[in-house]
């Protein structure tokens, strides 16, 4: 079985974020605080040898006395970020342990993450060497200059809007981060591709949203039933509906 380190970067401003003052990873959401859904997504499964959570240095004091009776059950390490995503990313690669195969990143923001959506993009990432989850692109593309004036309409044919988890090979991983000089990509994707990679898209849901604006903590609330839960062994009645979702 391949092994997983999970990174979870949760260090980021907040600046599109007007909630309570709070920054969005922190908020909480039906009883339970953001970040702390998007890792327990990950730190049951059997192929995750590893989750490391990045925070701001500005917040980790207080969130490690915040969340210390949640992080006193969580095998999961705290470590500082960088000033841009990618720089928090990389340096908790290189907290990664050599025992790991692979790395996936997962926006702490996105807490709507379904185990069957992790299963398929560690999956494809084991056969490909990369992937990542993504939707196709349906409404229609305007590109905008000069006072929001319309400039052009922009094809949607063959563009998907890019989600997390994103995984890669560890090796993959590190030789991408390596070459990256002072580039500030906007996702772990778009180093991949630089350092010549291919990545597998997996198809992902809309309920996989990541969390940018106090609305889309209320969409999130809103959301947070239809996420995709396991089949237990009740699943397994003979009456049982064969699509139920059991909590």
């Amino acid at each position: 079985m391949a092994k997983f380190a999970v990174i979870l970067p949760a260090a980021g401003k907040s600046s599109r974020y007007q909630g309570s003052g709070r920054k969005k990873v922190f908020e909480d959401l039906a009883g339970r605080p953001v970040w702390l859904r998007s890792a327990e997504a990950f730190v049951t499964r059997e192929d995750v040898v590893q989750t490391i959570l990045v925070v701001s240095p500005d917040d980790e004091d207080w969130f490690k006395e915040k969340f210390r009776a949640n992080l006193a059950f969580l095998d999961v390490q705290i470590i500082t970020g960088g000033a841009e995503r990618a720089d928090s990313v990389q340096n908790a690669l290189a907290r990664v342990s050599a025992d790991a195969d692979f790395v996936a990143v997962h926006d702490a923001a996105r807490p709507l993450i379904a185990t069957e959506w992790i299963k398929q993009v560690f999956a494809a990432a084991e056969q490909h060497g990369a992937a990542i989850l993504a939707t196709p692109v349906t409404s229609t593309l305007k590109r905008v200059r000069d006072g929001q004036r319309v400039v052009e309409t922009v094809p949607r044919d063959q563009l998907w809007q890019a989600q997390t988890p994103q995984v890669a090979r560890r090796d993959w991983l590190l030789e991408a981060f390596a070459q990256r000089g002072s580039f500030q990509p906007t996702d772990e994707a778009q180093l991949l591709e630089r350092a010549g990679r291919k990545v597998h898209v997996v198809p992902g849901s809309p309920i996989n949203l990541k969390i940018t604006t106090a609305d889309d903590l209320k969409v999130a609330a809103a959301l947070l039933d239809l996420v995709p839960k396991p089949k237990s062994l009740r699943a397994l009645h003979p009456f049982a509906d064969e699509d139920a979702r059991w909590p």
